[in-house]
C-alpha cells in the first residue's frame, strides 16, 4: 500500500475517532444535564412536599387550639376573657390563612373529576368521607362567630353579634373531623410524594446506567488508541516527580544530600545509634582556600573543586554513612557505628588525606586544603543541633591550628562555647543599652605633623569582665548577626563626637569609620548614614568609610556597588582598608571609586628589617601616587618603622608610635594640645613718645 492511501486511511481514522469522541461527549453531557434536571426536580418536589406537610401539621395543631381556646374563653372569668379572645382570634386567622395557602399550593379544584379518585388530594378535601374543605370552612366560620359573640359581651356594644348563644358554640366533633381530615391529607401527600420520588429515581437510575454504558463504549473504542500515549506521559510525570523529590533533598551541584535532608533524618539516625548502643561521629568540613580559588580562578573552578570534594567524600565512607553539603564549601559527614576514638581518628585522617589531594582543573593544579571538626554522640552531645554546633566549634579550632587538619570537640571547647553563649547574651544587653564605646586613633603626616584623620574604633567595657578585646567579641558578633546594630551605634557616637569637634573648631582631618559588608547590605544603610550626618551637623566631606577588599569583590552581586557610589556622590570619602591582604582586582583601585588606600599593619611591622615588605609598601605607594589616591600606613610602632615609611614616601601613618586608641575625652585633649597656637596681642603700659 502506498504512503498516500495509508495517510488517507489514517486521516479518516483520526477524523472518525474525533467524531466519535465529540459525539460521546455530547451524549454524556446530555445525560448528565438530564440527570441534573431530574435531580433538581426531585429536590424541588421534596421541598414542596415538606412545605405542604408542615402546613398540614400546623393546621392539625391550630384546629385543636381553636376548640380549646373557645372552651377556655367560655369558662373563664370576665377579666381573663379578653386575652383568650385575642388568642382565639389570632389562631382562627392563622388557620384560615394556612388553609388558603394549602389550596393554592395543591391547586385543588372542587369541580375536578379527581375528587372521585380515592387516592387524590381533592378526594380528601371535597368528597366523602372527610369533606375537609367543609369542616375547615365551618371551623373558621364558627370561630369568627364565637369571637364576635365574646367581643359583644365584653364591650356591651349593641351593633355586635345578634345571634343566640347556642349558635356560636364550637362542637368538639367539628375539631375532631377537621383533625382526621388533615391527618388523611398528610398521608395522601406523603404517598403521592413517595410515588413521584420512585418514578424520578427510576428514571435517574436508567440515565445513570446509560451514561455508564456510553462511557464504557468510549473507553473501549475511542480511548484505547490513546492509552499508550497516556501511559508514556504518566511515566514521564513519575520520572519528573522522582526528580523533584531527589532535588528537594539533594544538592544540585554535588549530588550530596542537603541541609533539609539532614534536618529531617538526623534525629532518626541518632535514635538508631542509641538503640544499637553505638557511637555516631559528626565530621564537619570546609575548604581552607575556597574563596581564594573562586577569586583567582573563577567560579567554574570553585564548582569543580566542590564536585571533586563531594566525590572524594563518597569514596572515603561506607554506604551506611551520610554525606551532606550544608552550603558553600561547608560539608558534613555522619559516620554511623564509628567505633572508638582511635577508629574515628584514623578514619578522619584517611578522609582528609583523600580530600586534600591536588585537583587539576584545566591544566592548573589546585590545593584546596580541608579542615574538619568532629563531635561524637553520645559523648559530646545527645541531640542533632548540639552535635552540629560542637562539630563547628571543633572545625574552628582546627582552622586556628593552620588548616588542613582536624580537631575533636573537647571540654575546653565546651567552656569556650559556654563563654560564647554568655558573650552573645551580654552583647544583646550591651546593644540594647548602647554600651559600646568609641575610641579614636589619630592619623598624622610625617612631613609636617598635621593631623590628616582620626579613626573610630569600637570598644566594649564589660561591667564584670572589664575591657573585652575587639578581636574577641567582633567575630562572635559577625557570626550572630549583631554587627549591623553594633556598627550603627559606633557610627552614631563617632559622628556626633566629630560634629562637636567640628563646631568647636578642633582640627581632626577626616573621621574614618569601619563598615562591614553586612552593614552595607542593609537596605537602609545609606539613608541611616545621611540622616545621622544631618542630625549631628557633620559635613559629609569630614567622614570616611573604611571597607575591606572582599566588599569590593562582591559588590556587583550584592548591590553594594550602587550604594557606595550613592554615598560617595554625597561627599563621603571611601577608603580601602587592609590593602594587600585580599584579592581585590586592580580595576577597583582607581580615584573614581576609592579616595585612600590603607596599607595593612603586617607589611609595616619591621619594615626596616624586611626587604620584601619594604618593596611591597613602595610598590603600593607608587601605585597610589600614580593614580592620585592618598595612602596611609597603619601599625607603625617604632621610630625605625616611621623612618622607613618616610624614606619610601608614605607620608601618612597611624600606629602606637603616634598615639594609642583613646576614649573621647583623651582624644579631645590630644587634638586640642596639637592645635596651632594663635598669636596673642600684648598691650604695653605707659605713654607713647
Amino acid at each position: 500500500m502506498s504512503q498516500q492511501p495509508v495517510q488517507t486511511v489514517s486521516g479518516k481514522l483520526i477524523l472518525l475517532i474525533k467524531a466519535g469522541y465529540w459525539l460521546a461527549l455530547l451524549i454524556i453531557a446530555a445525560m448528565v444535564v438530564a440527570s441534573f434536571i431530574l435531580l433538581q426536580q426531585t429536590m424541588a418536589t421534596q421541598q414542596h412536599n415538606h412545605t405542604l406537610l408542615d402546613i398540614v401539621g400546623t393546621q392539625k395543631a391550630l384546629s385543636q387550639r381553636i376548640v380549646f381556646l373557645a372552651s377556655a374563653t367560655g369558662a373563664a372569668s370576665r377579666d381573663k376573657q379578653p386575652a383568650l379572645v385575642s388568642a382565639l382570634k389570632q389562631a382562627t386567622a392563622e388557620f384560615e390563612t394556612n388553609y388558603d395557602l394549602l389550596l393554592d399550593q395543591t391547586n385543588a379544584d372542587p369541580m375536578s373529576p379527581a375528587r372521585l379518585d380515592p387516592k387524590s388530594i381533592e378526594s380528601v378535601l371535597f368528597a366523602k368521607p372527610f369533606h375537609l374543605d367543609y369542616f375547615s370552612v365551618g371551623l373558621v366560620a364558627n370561630g369568627e362567630r364565637l369571637i364576635s359573640s365574646f367581643e359583644s359581651q365584653l364591650t356591651g356594644a349593641s351593633d355586635g353579634y345578634k345571634g343566640g348563644g347556642e349558635r356560636v358554640n364550637l362542637d368538639a366533633s367539628v375539631a375532631n373531623a377537621t383533625l382526621s381530615g388533615y391527618a388523611a391529607l398528610g398521608q395522601r401527600i406523603s404517598a403521592d410524594a413517595d410515588e413521584r420520588s420512585d418514578k424520578l429515581l427510576a428514571l435517574h437510575r436508567t440515565l445513570f446506567y446509560a451514561t455508564l454504558a456510553v462511557i464504557l463504549l468510549v473507553a473501549l473504542f475511542i480511548f484505547r488508541p490513546m492509552s499508550n500515549a497516556i501511559l508514556r506521559k504518566t511515566h514521564e510525570l513519575i520520572d519528573a516527580r522522582n526528580s523533584m523529590a531527589f532535588i528537594a533533598v539533594h544538592d544540585g551541584l554535588t549530588g550530596l544530600h542537603n541541609r533539609t535532608f539532614l534536618t529531617d533524618h538526623f534525629d532518626t539516625l541518632i535514635k538508631g545509634t542509641h538503640r544499637r548502643r553505638e557511637r555516631l561521629a559528626v565530621v564537619q568540613l570546609d575548604l581552607d582556600r575556597f574563596k581564594q580559588i573562586n577569586d583567582t580562578l573563577g567560579h567554574a573552578a570553585g564548582d569543580y573543586v566542590l564536585v571533586v570534594t563531594a566525590q572524594r567524600m563518597r569514596d572515603s565512607c561506607r554506604a551506611s554513612d551520610l554525606c551532606v553539603r550544608l552550603g558553600g564549601d561547608e560539608f558534613v559527614m555522619i559516620l554511623a557505628g564509628a567505633g572508638g576514638t582511635e577508629d574515628i581518628n584514623m578514619l578522619a585522617r584517611r578522609i582528609l588525606a583523600h580530600i586534600n589531594e591536588p585537583i587539576v582543573f584545566q591544566g592548573t593544579t589546585i590545593l584546596p586544603g580541608a579542615s574538619a571538626g568532629i563531635a561524637v554522640y553520645p559523648i559530646d552531645a545527645d541531640n542533632a543541633q548540639d552535635l552540629l554546633v560542637h562539630a563547628d566549634l571543633a572545625l574552628y579550632s582546627a582552622k586556628k591550628l593552620g588548616g588542613g587538619n582536624f580537631s575533636f570537640f573537647s571540654e575546653e571547647l565546651r567552656r569556650e562555647l559556654d563563654y560564647r553563649k554568655q558573650l552573645e547574651h551580654d552583647m544583646k544587653v550591651a546593644i540594647s543599652e548602647r554600651a559600646f564605646q568609641v575610641y579614636f586613633q589619630p592619623q598624622v603626616s610625617l612631613t609636617d605633623g598635621t593631623i590628616s584623620g582620626i579613626e573610630a574604633l569600637v570598644r566594649w567595657n564589660h561591667a564584670e569582665r572589664g575591657m573585652i578585646p575587639p578581636g574577641e567579641f567582633i567575630p562572635v558578633a559577625e557570626k550572630c548577626g549583631f554587627m549591623p546594630e553594633i556598627g550603627r551605634i559606633v557610627i552614631s557616637k563617632a559622628i556626633n563626637e566629630a560634629a562637636e569637634w567640628n563646631r568647636n573648631g578642633i582640627a581632626f582631618g577626616r573621621l574614618a569609620v569601619n563598615v562591614s559588608g553586612t552593614e552595607l547590605r542593609e537596605h537602609d544603610f545609606d539613608a541611616f548614614l545621611f540622616e545621622t550626618l544631618e542630625k549631628a551637623g557633620l559635613p559629609p566631606q569630614k567622614l570616611s568609610l573604611e571597607i575591606v577588599e572582599s566588599v569590593i569583590l562582591d559588590d556587583e552581586k550584592t548591590g553594594i556597588a550602587a550604594k557606595l557610589r550613592h554615598i560617595r556622590a554625597a561627599g563621603v570619602h571611601l577608603e580601602l582598608d587592609d590593602f594587600g591582604t585580599g584579592y581585590a582586582s586592580l580595576s577597583h583601585v582607581n580615584p573614581n571609586e576609592i579616595d585612600r588606600l590603607k596599607i595593612d599593619r603586617r607589611f609595616v611591622q619591621n619594615i626596616h628589617e624586611n626587604g620584601d615588605n619594604s618593596k611591597i609598601v613602595r610598590a603600593i605607594t607608587e601605585l597610589a601616587r600614580g593614580l592620585g589616591i592618598s595612602i596611609v600606613a597603619e601599625g607603625a610602632e617604632t621610630e625605625a618603622e616611621l623612618d622607613s615609611l618616610m624614606a619610601i614616601g608614605c607620608d601618612q601613618v597611624q600606629g602606637y608610635s603616634i598615639a594609642f586608641p583613646m576614649p573621647r575625652d583623651k582624644a579631645l585633649e590630644w587634638l586640642t594640645a596639637r592645635m596651632p597656637k594663635k598669636a596673642r596681642l600684648t598691650v604695653l603700659q605707659g605713654s607713647l613718645a
